[in-house]
């Protein structure tokens, strides 16, 4: 049975927001005030943030994540942003941390700072669905950043691993949970032990990536094509069924069952289970009020 505490959860995830249709003009022209981040809006619904520190390999840095955790809270409560997409340079995603921040770390100063967990704890709790579109080298900061999106597309000259034991430590932002559970206990324990790489192929034989393009281009086409049309959904209903997937990874299965039910339920008190069960019934295209 799902506990209390999960069910105070779902009804208060769940509030049914009026919401306006008007929608902002959108441009693909890249509007940014920040140093490491470019953030666009390509279509209709959709946000794009590109990491842009091309000199350092799009080295990840605590400044960076500063900037791309605000950038997501902002495009989160966007009620006109529908999907989110996140991608890097063609020939690096995110080449892994910047190892010039912690290299003088002591023991204290990463314990008493906590150092490294704001990477990991903005992400998880952004309800717009977020692509990672990955071209290049996405390694041990930069895998784990993209293995934090809800949907992964990469090309397949891309390349993933947590090479962190080369440096003498351990993935510190999720690594070692993520990959495992995306590809299982042996295979994340090779790579992290080892420090191997593994190509953007085998991150679609894997089940790391739901698709693999034939170059960078069509990968970044592919994502924010995807990304426009979740956010042409209601976004209520976006919402619950990203909530009740990312449960499946928490819950047992019975308390998974049980929990998808009660969210599938509360969907018929809003306005839009009707617009989309009338317009299916009547042949006609839902107009989403997002209610």
């Amino acid at each position: 049975m799902a506990s209390t505490r999960l069910m105070r959860q779902l009804f208060v995830s769940l509030r049914l927001r009026v919401v306006s249709p008007s929608h902002k003009p959108y441009s693909s022209a890249a509007t940014s005030s920040y140093e490491n981040i470019l953030v666009s809006a390509p279509k209709s619904g959709v946000g794009l943030i590109t990491l842009n520190r091309p000199r350092a390999l799009n080295a990840l840095s605590t400044s960076l994540f500063r900037e791309l955790n605000d950038a997501l809270r902002q495009l989160d409560a966007d009620q006109t942003t529908g999907a989110i997409v996140l991608t890097g340079g063609e020939k690096n995603f995110a080449a892994g941390a910047d190892i010039k921040e912690m290299q003088d770390l002591s023991f204290s100063d990463a314990f008493n700072t906590n150092f490294i967990a704001s990477w990991s704890s903005t992400i998880p709790g952004i309800r717009t669905p977020l692509i990672a579109a990955v071209n290049g080298h996405a390694l041990g900061g930069g895998c784990e950043l993209a293995l934090m999106a809800d949907i992964v597309y990469c090309s397949a000259t891309a390349s993933f691993g947590q090479p962190e034991i080369k440096l003498g430590i351990i993935p510190g932002a999720g690594g070692s949970q993520r990959l495992t559970k995306a590809i299982g206990k042996s295979r994340a324990m090779e790579i992290i032990l080892t420090g191997k790489t593994f190509s953007g192929i085998e991150a679609g034989q894997w089940g790391v990536a739901a698709r693999v393009f034939d170059d960078n281009t069509e990968c970044l086409e592919g994502a924010i094509g995807t990304a426009e049309k979740i956010a042409g959904m209601s976004s209520v209903a976006v919402r619950a069924a990203k909530e009740v997937v990312n449960k499946s990874q928490d819950l047992p299965l019975r308390d998974g069952l049980e929990y998808e039910r009660k969210v599938f339920h509360s969907l018929f008190g809003s306005k839009d289970q009707k617009i989309g069960m009338t317009a299916f019934t009547q042949k006609n295209k839902p107009v989403w009020t997002n209610e």
